[in-house]
This record gives structure tokens, sequence and C-alpha cells, in this order.
């Protein structure tokens, strides 16, 4: 469900209640541990996190003229959605994602980018601060660039 909003205010502002409040604290945690270079805006209809073309010139190589995306948060038809392309790309991130969700014993539901959940109850929001920290911008830039190179492969650690 694809959001017409043009700020993030807006976007917030469209949610019903139970859901802003949810998505307002995964946005918390998102932006507390963001790096600098990354920048926060409405992007592919949901508030994403991405490295702006005054950091990243080229933007996203589907779409240079969009920036290069890295997280987004977003509240679809039947659940919520975190979606993260530093652990979707990457192996090894992937894997150590998926070993500190497993220690929270919360149920993961998880596509290759997409964290689903229905309430904020689910989610394992020190995992996802973790993911998200563990990525500055020229580390998440490099990994791109080198993704690209091989053809879109995944990188093992």
């Amino acid at each position: 469900m694809m959001s017409k909003a043009k700020t993030v205010k807006e976007y917030l502002d469209g949610l019903p209640a139970d859901r802003r409040k949810a998505i307002e604290t995964v946005r918390k945690v998102i932006k507390k541990n963001l790096g600098k270079g990354y920048a926060e805006g409405i992007t592919y209809g949901m508030i994403g996190y991405f490295v702006p073309h005054s950091v990243y010139p080229p933007g996203y190589h589907c779409d240079p003229k969009m920036p290069l995306p890295f997280a987004g948060l977003a509240s679809q038809k039947n659940h919520m959605s975190v979606y993260l392309m530093c652990v979707y790309g990457d192996k090894g991130q992937e894997e150590l994602f998926r070993k500190e969700w497993a220690k929270t014993g919360k149920k993961l539901d998880m596509g290759k980018s997409c964290i689903r959940f229905r309430k904020i109850e689910d989610v394992a929001l020190d995992v996802i601060g973790g993911a998200i920290a563990r990525v500055p911008v020229d580390k998440f830039i490099s990994y791109y660039e080198s993704a690209i190179k091989s053809g879109g492969k995944r990188k093992k650690k």
C-alpha cells in the first residue's frame, strides 16, 4: 500500500493511531543508530533512509534520479515492514542479523530485506538498531559499488 505522502510527518499523520505508534517507535531506533551521511525522507511511498545525491551523486543504479536506498519503514495493508538493504546484500550481515534476532526469542518474519511485523512487541528493536549502526555510509557505498561491479552477487563475509 503505497502512500502519497510527501513528507514523513504527512506519512505518520495518515496512519491509524496504533500503527503510528509502532512506526514511530521503530523510526526512533533507526534514527538513533543511523550514521552521518544518511538522510530521511519519503521514497517509494514509505519512510526511507538513503544516501543522498550530495553524498553519492550517481544515485541508485536502477533509477539514478533516486538516492541510494539504505532502509525503509512502511505500513502495508496487512502488516508493517522494515526494509534493510544492509542485511539483504551481505550474507555475513544477514547471518549475524538472524543469529541476534533468534537470541531474542521473537519470531522473525523476514523476506530478502523485509522484516514484517503486526505489533511493536514482535520487533527486536535492538537487533534492528544494531544492523543500522554496523553500516556507516562509506561502508555501504563501498559494498554497493562492489555488488554492482560483481553483477549483484551477494558478498560472503
